[in-house]
């Protein structure tokens, strides 16, 4: 893997290909950096070396339009504030007035273009267009894993103008190893929790990952598909009827692997969805009609925690209950906490997948467990065994 660290760039220009997709509140103010945080390792080590870095991103999906809502100039006090220096913007991404701005850059300058996204250009991957942008820089640095699997201009196809000086940001870097440790070289036994709602969604992930784990938890909405294809009873709880047999397909797959699949024993179960509905436990091969599953129960809860206090690698996907609703938010709570556990005795744990990184963030996993990734598509296509553009651009 060609990383930043395989090259010095005193007075060099780096082209730093940067997610700061990041959410903003009613006044466009940043509410989570986590983003901009990520890249500041990559950002430092090139200035160290007496470079200068200029930042390429989007934000939001302005479809090839000017819009002020998107413009990166709402963004660059945190991106600052952040990185610790000030960070230089300039209302284009290509043309007159960025080259001008790239080429008074200075060893230790930060240099900010506007929104890629502006032009149609980007998301269609043209190829001029790309050709434009590498004109400001010595170097192409790619550490936006979030668009990773996208082949945008600026993600993939830059990265041919740079033949023997493009390289993998650090951030990127370190998403990349995280999969691998789980898919290939990760200590045994890996576990693989998959949550969510839907079974449908997780079929190419659950069916690349299974030559790699040992155990396969699988919770949420979608294990009731599961439980429903083995004969349960699963009241009016969350199902995919059409994909019934493919449950039972994937539960003989697991086997031909020697791989142990885990479902829910038991659940939370309500009257209604709504975080007052009348609740109790039952076992959830006999939910009663009216009532529809919400969260693992405590039976399984204790039965996942055993499986996931003797992992070394942990892969987790997906909540196993709706935690947005406090009285239904205990089993992700409890499976958080195995596998806090189970890293702090040693273990890996990779979370990944929108869901569980919300959750993470939210209740304050993110530093009890090895690593969480910025990319949820990229993530989902990586798990899915597929390269995505961005990383094969820079190995080809």
């Amino acid at each position: 893997m060609k990383t930043i660290n395989d090259f010095n760039f005193k007075d060099k220009k780096a082209l730093v290909r940067v997610d700061f997709n990041v959410p903003q509140d009613d006044q466009l103010q940043v509410t989570d950096n986590t983003r901009i945080v990520a890249v500041k390792p990559t950002v430092e080590k090139i200035l160290n070396d007496g470079g200068s870095v200029i930042l390429i991103t989007h934000l939001g999906r302005p479809k090839g339009e000017v819009k002020d809502e998107f413009s990166l100039k709402h963004i660059i006090g945190e991106i600052s504030n952040v990185l610790g220096q000030e960070v230089k913007f300039v209302d284009e991404s290509i043309g007159e007035k960025a080259e001008k701005a790239a080429s008074e850059l200075k060893p230790g300058e930060i240099l900010l273009l506007e929104n890629v996204r502006f032009h149609n250009e980007e998301e269609k991957g043209d190829e001029g267009f790309a050709e434009q942008l590498s004109k400001l820089g010595d170097a192409y640095v790619n550490d936006a894993f979030g668009t990773a699997h996208r082949a945008h201009a600026s993600t993939a196809v830059i990265a041919k103008f740079f033949p023997s000086t493009k390289f993998f940001g650090l951030l990127m870097a370190n998403e990349l190893k995280a999969i691998d440790k789980v898919l290939k070289s990760g200590e045994r036994p890996v576990t693989a929790i998959l949550g969510g709602s839907k079974v449908s969604t997780k079929i190419t992930i659950i069916e690349n990952i299974l030559p790699a784990v040992d155990n396969l938890i699988i919770g949420g909405g979608m294990a009731f598909t599961f439980i429903k294809a083995l004969g349960g009873k699963i009241g009016n709880s969350l199902v995919e009827e059409d994909k019934l047999p493919l449950a039972l397909e994937i539960l003989g797959k697991a086997k031909e692997h020697n791989v142990k699949v885990y479902l829910p024993s038991d659940a939370i179960i309500a009257e209604s969805f709504s975080n007052d509905a009348e609740r109790k436990e039952a076992d959830i091969y006999s939910i009663p009609e009216g009532w529809m599953g919400l969260d693992a129960g405590h039976k399984s809860r204790d039965q996942f925690n055993d499986v996931l206090l003797n992992s070394r690698t942990i892969l987790w996907n997906g909540p196993i209950g709706v935690f947005e609703m406090s009285n239904f938010a205990g089993g992700t709570v409890a499976l958080g906490d195995s596998i806090a556990e189970a890293t702090k005795l040693g273990a890996f744990s990779l979370v990944g997948g929108g869901d569980s990184v919300a959750f993470v963030k939210q209740f304050g996993y993110g530093e009890k467990v090895s690593y969480v990734s910025t990319g949820g598509g990229a993530m989902l296509e990586s798990l899915e065994g597929l390269e995505l553009p961005g990383v094969a651009a820079i190995n080809n």
